[in-house]
C-alpha cells in the first residue's frame, strides 16, 4: 500500500485562503440578496487587463507555434537566453547590480520556486521566519518535514523546531536578525502581509548576520515594483556581499498582472553555497539547474515572449501605469481605514494595507463583521501567525470603483468605530 508523507498530516488547518473562500460561500448562500454586494479585498489577485505589450507578445507567440518555420518545442529548462538577458538588464543592471543571465531561472511563479528550493535542503536545518508570515513559507516547510508538530493553546499557530521572529509596530514589522544562529532565514520585502519595507541598513544587518553565521537568506521580492521610496532597496543584491548568501525570488503576477498567466523567476548566484553531509562546500546553482532539467520543461514559449515584452520600452511604461494604479488604490484604502480611527500600516510602498482591529475584536471577528455588515472581504491577521492576531490585511488589487466603494462602506461602518 502507498505510504503517505505524514508531514502533510501535521498541517494545523486548511490553508488560509481556501478557508476565507469557504466562509464567503457560506455567507452568500445564507444571504442571497447580499451576495451581489460582496467585494473581495482578501486574496491578492489582480483585476486589471494585461499590459498591451504582453498581449501582443502572447498573440505573436501563439502565431509562432502555428508555423513550422517558427515553431518552438522544448526550450531550455531555465528559460530562453533572450528572456533572462532582458531580466538581468532590466531588473538588476539598471540598479547597478551585476547578475549573470545564467543565474536567472525562469519559472511559473515564485510560490512554486520557494517550495521547490526546499528540495535541495537537507534534514536538520534550523529555519527562521518572520511573524506575521506569508503562510507558504511555513506550510511548505511543514510538508517537507522541516518542522515538528503544531503547538497547542498559545502556540496553536506555531510549529515546533521553527524559529519565529516576532514583529509589530515597535520594530516597524521588520524582523531583526536573531541573537542565535539559524541555517536558513526567509525575508519578504515589501512584506506580505504587513506592507512593511526594510531599509538599506536593516538589509545590511541581515547580510552581515548571514556571513557571520553561515546562513542562507531566501529573499522574496515579489512586490519590489511597488516601492515608492527611492532610498529603499529593490533587491537583496543591492547590498554588498549578498550574492554569497542569498537567493532571490521574483514574480510577474502583480507587476505584469500575470496571476492567470503564471511566470516568475529565481536568482541563484553561483557563489551561494551549502554544506554536504561530509562538510564540503557545494554551490546551489548546479543543483538548482539539475532540478529544473529533471523536473520541468520550462515556461511556455508564448509566456516567455510576454515576459520579455514587459522589459521593452512599451512594456516598462505599461507596467509602471499598472503599479501606479494599484498604489493609488492602496492610498485610498489606507486613508479610508485611518478615517475610522484605526491604526494603519503599509499601503505606501506595497499593495497591502495592514490595519489594527478595533479593541475587543479578534482578526476573525473583524473578518466576520466586515463581511456581515459591509460585505467586504479582508484577510484576518491570525492567518499569518500569532503576531498577526489583532490585525487584518486589505488588498489593493481591485478595480478603482470597488476600492472607492469599500472606502464609503468603511466610513459608514459605525460598528468598527464603536467596538
Amino acid at each position: 500500500m502507498a505510504r503517505i508523507n505524514h508531514h502533510f498530516l501535521k498541517l494545523a488547518s486548511g490553508y488560509l485562503f481556501p478557508e476565507i473562500a469557504r466562509r464567503v460561500r457560506a455567507f452568500e448562500q445564507d444571504n442571497p440578496t447580499l451576495a451581489p454586494r460582496v467585494i473581495r479585498c482578501g486574496i491578492g489577485d489582480v483585476t486589471e487587463p494585461l499590459p498591451d505589450a504582453a498581449i501582443k507578445a502572447l498573440h505573436a507567440g501563439v502565431d509562432d507555434l502555428a508555423k513550422r518555420e517558427t515553431f518552438k518545442g522544448y526550450g531550455p529548462p531555465t528559460g530562453y537566453a533572450f528572456v533572462r538577458e532582458a531580466i538581468a538588464q532590466g531588473d538588476f543592471a539598471t540598479r547597478g547590480v551585476t547578475i549573470d543571465p545564467d543565474e536567472i531561472f525562469l519559472s511559473d511563479g515564485s510560490k512554486p520556486d520557494a517550495n521547490g528550493f526546499l528540495s535541495m535542503l537537507g534534514e536538520g536545518n534550523v529555519i527562521a521566519v518572520s511573524d506575521p508570515v506569508y503562510p507558504v513559507y511555513v506550510d511548505t516547510n511543514v510538508m517537507a518535514g522541516n518542522t515538528g508538530e503544531a503547538g497547542h493553546g498559545l502556540n496553536s499557530v506555531r510549529y515546533d523546531d521553527l524559529v519565529y521572529l516576532e514583529t509589530g509596530p515597535s520594530n516597524g514589522f521588520v524582523a531583526a536578525p536573531p541573537h542565535h544562529r539559524v541555517d536558513v532565514a526567509y525575508l519578504c520585502f515589501p512584506n506580505n502581509p504587513t506592507g512593511a519595507v526594510a531599509t538599506r541598513a536593516q538589509l545590511e544587518a541581515w547580510v552581515r548576520y548571514a556571513h557571520d553565521n553561515d546562513t542562507l537568506l531566501l529573499f522574496d521580492a515579489a512586490y519590489e515594483a511597488f516601492i515608492q521610496d527611492p532610498s529603499i532597496p529593490h533587491s537583496i543584491y543591492e547590498i554588498d556581499g549578498a550574492k554569497d548568501v542569498a537567493v532571490e525570488f521574483r514574480s510577474f503576477s502583480k507587476v505584469g498582472g500575470f496571476t492567470g498567466v503564471r511566470a516568475g523567476y529565481t536568482v541563484v548566484p553561483t557563489t551561494v553555497t551549502g554544506l554536504t553531509p561530509e562538510g564540503l562546500r557545494q554551490p546551489f546553482h548546479p543543483l538548482w539547474h539539475r532540478r529544473w532539467a529533471t523536473c520541468s520543461n520550462g515556461v511556455s514559449w508564448p509566456v516567455q515572449r510576454a515576459v520579455a515584452a514587459l522589459y521593452s520600452d512599451e512594456g516598462r511604461a505599461q507596467t509602471g501605469e499598472l503599479v501606479r494604479f494599484y498604489i493609488e488604490n492602496a492610498r485610498l484604502l489606507r486613508a479610508a481605514v485611518k478615517s475610522i480611527g484605526l491604526n494603519v500600516f503599509g499601503g505606501e510602498n506595497a499593495p497591502y494595507v495592514w490595519a489594527q482591529c478595533p479593541q475587543g475584536l479578534s482578526s476573525w471577528d473583524a473578518f466576520d463583521l466586515l463581511l456581515r455588515e459591509a460585505q467586504v472581504v479582508i484577510t484576518p491577521g491570525a492567518g499569518f501567525g500569532r503576531c498577526g492576531e489583532g490585525y487584518f490585511r486589505i488588498s489593493a488589487f481591485n478595480s478603482r470603483a470597488n476600492v472607492v466603494e469599500v472606502g464609503h462602506r468603511l466610513s459608514a461602518l459605525t460598528a468598527m468605530r464603536s467596538v
